[in-house]
């Protein structure tokens, strides 16, 4: 997973670093707000870790914009030193998800980070993970539709956990690029869309199974699910959206 932190103590952003890197999570660290601020917007993050007492508490007005400006419920969790109870209440009010004391120890922070992303994102954890029609088996790498196998390689089965996991989020073609084949290519690449096309047909995505891909012009794609309301308007709006 992709873990985002702001800090402007570099010793301490090196102690976190190695607690995500023991975790085996993908580790961005910032000690300027713009920069992470930049990302935000731009970027899909699985966790974001902030500093309580950065100066004139601007760790809470990110929180706060990223709950309101950016509608993102992505956990967010604060290192911080002598909070008071009201100091608790006003960033859990604001939509923080854990509190972690300083001086920070690279043990707990480990296993507070490992049960928030477990509490967030518990179909992760899973030994087998259904979304509606479709029951993936990690262990064995297989996907199965309706109770039926689906022939899948190795890249469009890591293809569609990921988007089946971060169901509903628009990923940029840059961040599916990175979770499946692990790099940015540096000149631009036909792979990616061959790649969703051939999931779009072999997983029948589409509103009869419950689930529709889309490509977001400029963006990148999302895969949503397709609940009874949302099935509503795809079928009497005559508007198809397709890869």
């Amino acid at each position: 997973m992709r873990i985002a932190a702001l800090d402007d103590e570099p010793s301490r952003l090196e102690l976190i670093r190695h607690a995500m890197d023991h975790l085996g999570h993908e580790f961005h660290p910032f000690q300027e707000s713009r920069p992470l601020l930049r990302e935000l917007r731009d970027q899909n993050y699985d966790l974001l870790i902030l500093d309580w007492s950065l100066p004139d508490r601007y760790g809470l007005a990110i929180l706060r914009w990223l709950r309101k400006a950016l509608h993102s419920r992505m956990p967010v969790l604060f290192i911080a030193d002598c909070c008071t109870e009201e100091d608790i209440v006003e960033g859990l009010s604001a939509g923080a998800d854990e509190f972690v004391g300083k001086p920070v120890r690279a043990g707990e922070l480990a296993a507070r980070v490992l049960a928030l992303l477990r509490r967030a994102y518990p179909a992760q954890h899973e030994t087998e993970l259904v979304f509606g029609v479709y029951r993936f088996s990690p262990q064995v790498c297989a996907l199965e539709l309706r109770g039926q196998p689906i022939d899948l390689k190795h890249r469009e089965y890591e293809l569609a956990m990921f988007l089946f996991q971060n169901m509903g989020r628009l990923l940029s073609r840059e961040r599916l690029r990175e979770a499946v084949w692990g790099n940015k290519p540096a000149k631009p690449s036909r792979s990616l869309d061959t790649h969703i096309s051939r999931l779009r047909s072999k997983l029948d995505l589409c509103p009869a199974n419950g689930f529709l891909l889309s490509a977001i012009y400029g963006l990148g794609y999302r895969l949503e699910s397709m609940d009874d309301d949302l099935m509503r308007i795809w079928q009497f709006s005559g508007v198809q959206r397709t890869v």
